[in-house]
């Protein structure tokens, strides 16, 4: 009896959109690291891939990407986006999957946005909300 139940509601996708994201995550960083895309852009970037969704097919890889000190995003998004026909290609070696995903690069400002709400939370008037009142004690 094949069961089709869909597991959509879980952020990221289905287990299995999980796990293949994973899976292409540690390709591409390995790709990264090892310096195996030769582009001058790329050189003395370290760029971290914290994390890679993919669409429920399994067809689009959204890669997010971060250079080391967030130095020269834009630049970096463009030589990835320049290499795509070859790290597709070293994705489609490294992991196992009928069809090879198409790629794409996205900048992760989820570090962008957590240092907004920190520097928010410091503000004074937010810590005056946050101070313990005093008929509270």
């Amino acid at each position: 009896m094949p069961s089709h139940h869909k597991k959509n509601s879980a952020p990221g996708g289905s287990q299995r959109q999980l796990r293949v994201g994973e899976t292409v995550r540690h390709a591409v960083a390995d790709i990264l690291s090892q310096g195996s895309v030769h582009d001058p852009d790329l050189e003395g970037h370290i760029i971290t891939v914290p994390e890679v969704r993919m669409s429920p097919d399994l067809k689009l890889a959204t890669i997010y990407v971060m250079p080391l000190g967030g130095r020269d995003t834009d630049t970096v998004i463009t030589a990835l986006e320049r290499n795509r026909k070859f790290l597709r290609g070293e994705i489609a070696h490294r992991v196992n999957l009928k069809f090879a995903p198409d790629i794409r690069f996205r900048v992760d400002d989820r570090f962008d946005e957590a240092e907004r709400i920190e520097k928010l939370l410091r503000t004074p008037a937010v810590q005056k909300d946050l101070a313990p009142d005093s008929d509270h004690e």
